[in-house]
């Protein structure tokens, strides 16, 4: 009998055809629109690579200038854990790392039920949560804390990372200055420049302003980072009905466009220098002129998006984890499961925004938690089934034959551990679920998040590199 390979469940939404008329189209809206770059350094490449330039910022690109771009961008990232050249993330093929999301006003406290600012221990408690579940394999800063410095908050969110996490941190910057004082943070812990930057810890997360416009602040950060050689995800948020077209593939071509001519900016600084393509694609809802997050339309602009940064052969963005709900609670456990499994099924490289409820302004710990369950429960359906010898059992069943039992044999012993068991879910009939106290999904979810807050203690760093990063910090002050 033919040994087949193990089937996985998949996903494709564009095939390639599909693709190439995004693409063609992104390619008409740089040549004959063209994108508005507030950057004299990056207008000044520009112009030397042979765009069209005129209103003074108003670039046109050829088509051959795009191309050049997409071939010169390394087609995988790696990015390492905090004092290890070992990788922790793989950006390739259809691997998949989860992660939070970043900057939220509000935190929504798993002791009181609290909902109210951010402060600095929040942010701690929650970085420490991350740090203690495999699930999730980096951190973004979550919450952006009140009771800090607010001249530099973004610096005081990376030095907290980098303290109370060995994980790889996305980082968030105000400005070039916070990039520059982020990065030599990093690159103390890592043992120097080029050390960080063949073992990079981090990726800065840039935006563009969608229509078309490459601002002067996050032009200087594409730059930045580009003239380093580090990672960076530059990519705008189209909103379809605001910022984009309402129909999801003129937003789509829209996005890519920006993506495109940022990506030509980035590659011109530094050829080969490590970028990730990303599209924030949301829509308003008309009735409450919201962004959404937990919808249909949301999940079909990530797999979109996932297709376009395969066929372009870049390492992607992704979301996951996320609702609209300003609690947790059921609507945040079906917007969470479903946005899972389509970042598993559809390879979105790095997926964050684990956690986020009330449609990005609040961090749930809780959603953290069960966020976590779901993933390892979703890993476990993307393993799919094994056709081996093995796997059939052909010769087992002989053995075993018409009216026999599998219970007792070594095969069922050698294999029963491979099927998922939950850590949060109930499989108890009403009997023993009761004698166990009756607790809903919702208690048990609660205890366990305070639990693992209150229990992990991060790998510490030196005394030394703590009074580094105090140096730094109030240097940049």
């Amino acid at each position: 009998m033919t040994e087949l390979p193990p089937a996985r469940p998949t996903h494709q939404f564009f095939d390639r055809q599909q693709c190439e008329v995004i693409h063609l189209a992104a390619l008409e809206i740089l040549r004959r629109t063209g994108a508005r770059v507030h950057h004299p350094e990056a207008l000044e490449l520009l112009r030397e690579a042979d765009a069209i330039i005129s209103d003074t910022n108003l670039v046109q690109f050829p088509a051959g200038l795009i191309e050049w771009a997409l071939a010169q961008a390394p087609s995988n990232v790696t990015l390492c854990g905090r004092g290890t050249s070992q990788p922790a993330i793989r950006m390739e093929g259809m691997n998949v790392s989860f992660g939070t999301g970043s900057d939220c006003l509000n935190y929504l406290d798993p002791r009181t039920g609290e909902h109210r600012l951010f402060k600095a221990e929040d942010v701690v408690a929650c970085i420490q949560l991350v740090d203690s579940l495999p699930e999730i394999e980096f951190c973004m800063s979550m919450g952006i804390p009140s009771d800090l410095d607010a001249i530099s908050p973004y610096r005081h969110q990376a030095a907290l990372m980098m303290e109370y996490t060995s994980k790889p941190v996305v980082f968030i910057s105000g400005d070039k200055a916070d990039c520059e004082a982020i990065v030599a943070m990093a690159a103390a812990i890592a043992g120097g420049s080029e050390a960080l930057r063949m073992n990079p810890t981090l990726l800065c997360y840039s935006q563009i302003t969608t229509p078309l416009n490459h601002g002067e602040t996050s032009t200087d950060k594409l730059l930045y980072m580009a003239e380093l050689g580090l990672p960076i995800v530059h990519m705008p948020s189209p909103m379809m009905g605001g910022t984009a077209p309402i129909t999801m593939a003129g937003a789509l071509a829209l996005g890519n466009a920006e993506v495109l001519s940022g990506l030509v900016i980035h590659q011109l600084k530094n050829p080969g220098a490590p970028f990730v393509y990303g599209q924030g694609l949301h829509h308003i809802d008309m009735k409450t002129t919201i962004s959404v997050y937990g919808a249909p339309e949301f999940e079909l602009a990530r797999a979109a998006v996932a297709d376009l940064a395969r066929y372009y052969n870049l390492p992607h963005w992704g979301y996951a984890g996320h609702t609209d709900s300003c609690v947790m609670d059921e609507q945040a456990a079906s917007d969470a499961t479903s946005s899972i499994l389509v970042a598993l099924l559809t390879g979105q490289h790095l997926a964050h925004d684990i956690g986020y409820i009330e449609a990005g302004l609040t961090t749930s710990p809780e959603m953290i938690v069960f966020s976590a369950e779901i993933i390892n429960r979703m890993r476990h359906f993307m393993q799919g089934m094994s056709f081996d010898a093995d796997s059939l059992a052909l010769e087992l069943i002989h053995q075993v034959g018409p009216g026999g039992d599998f219970l007792k044999t070594e095969h069922t012993l050698k294999n029963f551990r491979s099927f998922w068991q939950p850590v949060l879910f109930n499989r108890r009939r009403m009997h023993d679920w009761q004698k166990k106290g009756s607790k809903r999904l919702a208690d048990q979810l609660r205890e366990k998040t305070v639990s693992l807050m209150e229990a992990r203690q991060p790998e510490p760093l030196s005394g030394s590199l703590k009074d580094e990063l105090v140096y730094i910090l109030q240097a940049a002050r």
